[in-house]
């Protein structure tokens, strides 16, 4: 709670910082999927023509994407190819929001997680951009908390 005349400025989305159980990774320059939906009923009762009823379901957590620069780290590679050969470990992961001095202030757990997707890079002769690469994680859900 910001006291009277403080200023209570948003996290910028750029600074964080993801861990995945056991693995090293490098840094990522991209993070999203942070997102989980209930997925609904319409239920319409007959007569009832101004609203129609609406029920909870299951919950719908969509993968994770995390992006960053190619590298010599090669642990989310080995950790894609290993559950593309059958022999899928799941890991529990951390993803960090921190504040303008790099402290954590907020972080959403997810929970035993696997990579389904690797995106490699775009490799353009005419380009000095970064080379990036991609993996999506599927996961059994999320869980935000304040540090």
């Amino acid at each position: 709670m910001a006291r009277t005349g403080e200023r209570m400025d948003p996290y910028r989305a750029f600074n964080f910082r993801v861990e995945v159980e056991g693995l090293v990774t490098g840094g990522f320059s991209e993070c999203s999927g942070l997102q989980v939906e209930i997925e609904t009923k319409e239920v319409r009762e007959g007569g009832v023509n101004h609203y129609i009823d609406h029920f909870g379901g299951r919950v719908k957590h969509v993968p994770l994407v995390l992006k960053r620069g190619v590298c010599d780290i090669d642990g989310l590679w080995a950790w894609y190819q290993d559950a593309a050969r059958g022999r899928v470990k799941r890991r529990n992961g951390t993803i960090h929001l921190l504040d303008e001095f790099q402290s954590p202030v907020m972080h959403w757990d997810f929970r035993q997680a696997f990579p389904t997707k690797w995106t490699g890079p775009e490799l353009r002769a005419d380009s000095t951009a970064v080379a990036f690469e991609s993996v999506e994680l599927v996961h059994r859900g999320l869980e935000w908390k304040k540090d």
